[in-house]
């Protein structure tokens, strides 16, 4: 299947050609810019460091997204998911995590119905 064609960056004034929203360079900026202005400071507070070195944990114990290792394909984990959102009540407790890679993980926001996934 081919490829969508390259488009130019997102970020006004670059030339730079990318397969995403902006090119690698801007994207880091953009991601910084939307963790200070954007983001809601409460969620903010609830994924700091802990919630890092929680997910990293985790990510090592399930290299593996568990919902396509279930199907019996083998696909890279990208995202930790919580199971009950931590806006809903939710912890970091392992119980309450799952492995996802992206796909998986923006099939389960789009069933949700959310637009932007926090969790």
């Amino acid at each position: 299947m081919p490829k969508k064609p390259k488009r130019p960056c997102s970020y006004p004034g670059c030339p730079k050609l990318t397969d995403g929203r902006f090119c690698e360079e801007h994207a880091k900026a953009e991601a910084k810019r939307y963790e200070k202005y954007d983001r809601d400071p409460a969620v903010r507070r609830r994924y700091g460091r802990a919630w890092k070195r929680i997910r990293d944990s985790y990510v090592q114990q399930h290299p593996l997204c568990e919902v396509c290792q279930k199907e019996g394909r083998l696909v890279a984990t990208e995202e930790v998911h919580h199971k009950v959102p931590l806006s809903e009540g939710g912890t970091h407790a392992r119980d309450n995590l799952i492995a996802l890679c992206k796909s998986c993980h923006a099939r389960i926001h789009a069933e949700r119905g959310d637009r932007w996934h926090n969790s």
